[in-house]
């Protein structure tokens, strides 16, 4: 919402009725949804596609640390097969007397077999345990990152419904104020025929009812992207539109010390807290590149259950069964680097988790001192306009007075009726940004 353009084009509109409540939409425009922003939050949440995949991911790292610790347990495989062969001559071996010729390899066309096997990893240089280590990490950042996520989506939030809150509460007075404007206008006309004032009198009012309307325009506009917006946010059906039930006054913000938020803000951050996780997964990879350098030990063993088993000679048409077991150990001597560039590329993705955790940190500092300042700025803006608008009403009700006892021109009450407007209008805005304020401090706290 473009808000100083409407501010700019607000100037002369009576505004007698700053001070009332927001009203309803007309039944006509649509269903109307009135919610406070305690109860706002929870429909974005549950609404966002954006926390949807945050947590797709977060659920993605979960699996990854259940695979890398399964990969410490044991891998048991059980594999059958059939195989036919062509014929081929049988091997008889012409032994004498009383044992005749024996057939030593026999044509067995047909042969089935299975396999039950079994692999556990001994020793693996800690390239498992950094593995698994890695992949709680990096679930830990994804979780982080869903907190962040979450915190940015209260932040949206809140600022799409002050804003719509200011919207509606501009739009309302503009209303009025055409409405009181067309009033004036009369006046001013009846006062032209008695010749009691000049035409020019006359072309002035009707000019600011003019450019109360383009205002007033303007202003519904503004709500009626807002609402737009809130239909994302909310996932709302069609022609459902949302209206604050909370004022825009109240906000009472704290005096709280900068450098203590920045110290609550290193520590609760949701982003610091994920970098910091994917600093330990970069050095755990790192750890797992270079275990590949020692010596990887493995035992292994099987059953096997086939006809013909051809591990027993001679072999027969008949099932049998075997087993074995093995102990592996493996020395990789030459890899023409692939292991030394391994480890420099994760030595280098550590160094620049580090060096981004670092800039992350100074941008907090820098955020939450910002904000802070702007907290602050925005509370004492709220009493200067406060303190505006009461010297604006008394200065149009004595303007009011004199114009009426013909004191007076028509444009000095014009001014003291812009005077009064811009004051209650930079009220609304001011209580607005304390909001804002509070809710982008509260954000970049991390609270």
């Amino acid at each position: 919402m473009n808000r100083p353009a409407v501010l700019f084009l607000l100037a002369p509109i009576f505004a007698g009725a700053l001070c009332h409540p927001l009203p309803c939409r007309a039944a006509d425009e649509g269903q109307t949804l009135r919610l406070g922003l305690a109860e706002t939050i929870p429909r974005a949440h549950a609404a966002s596609p954006r926390l949807g995949q945050l947590r797709a991911i977060r659920d993605a790292g979960d699996a990854a640390l259940r695979g890398a610790g399964a990969q410490r347990r044991p891998l048991v495989d059980l594999a059958a097969s059939y195989t036919r062969f062509s014929d081929v001559p049988e091997l008889v071996a012409p032994f004498p007397p009383p044992a005749g010729p024996t057939t030593l390899f026999p044509n067995i066309p047909n042969s089935y077999a299975s396999r039950l096997g079994l692999t556990q990893p001994l020793y693996t240089g800690g390239r498992l345990s950094a593995q698994v280590r890695a992949a709680e990490a990096e679930r830990d950042a994804a979780a982080r990152d869903l907190d962040a996520g979450t915190a940015d989506l209260v932040l949206e939030t809140s600022a799409a419904y002050w804003d719509l809150a200011t919207a509606l509460e501009s739009e309302r007075v503009l209303r009025e104020a055409v409405g009181s404007y067309e009033a004036h206008l009369k006046d001013a006309a009846n006062r032209e025929r008695l010749g009691l004032a000049a035409h020019s009198e006359f072309l002035a009012v009707q000019v600011e009812r003019d450019r109360a309307e383009l205002a007033r325009l303007r202003a519904a506009n503004d709500v009626e992207v807002l609402d737009a917006d809130f239909a994302r946010l909310l996932d709302l059906a069609p022609g459902t539109r949302l209206e604050p039930g909370d004022p825009l006054d109240g906000a009472t913000p704290e005096d709280e010390d900068p450098a203590r938020l920045v110290d609550k803000a290193l520590a609760g951050r949701p982003e610091r807290a994920a970098q910091q996780a994917r600093i330990v997964a970069a050095e755990a990879r790192e750890k797992a590149a270079r275990a590949d350098r020692l010596p990887q030990a493995r035992l292994g063993g099987g059953y096997d259950y086939a006809n013909p088993n051809r591990r027993i000679l001679p072999p027969t048409e008949r099932w049998q069964d075997t087993w074995d077991v093995s102990l592996s150990l493996a020395f990789r001597v030459f890899d023409s680097g692939r292991t030394a560039a391994a480890v420099a590329q994760r030595a280098a993705q550590s160094e620049a988790g580090r060096q981004g955790l670092d800039d992350l940190e100074r941008r907090i500092r820098y955020e939450v001192t910002e904000r802070a300042l702007d907290q602050k700025t925005a509370a004492a803006a709220v009493q200067v306009a406060a303190r505006s608008v009461e010297a604006a009403q008394e200065s149009r009700r004595v303007s009011s007075e004199r114009y009426r006892a013909g004191v007076i021109p028509s444009s000095e009450l014009l001014d003291a009726e812009v005077a009064l407007l811009r004051a209650g209008l930079d009220r609304a805005e001011a209580q607005a940004r304390l909001r804002l304020a509070r809710a982008s401090l509260d954000r970049a706290v991390g609270r």
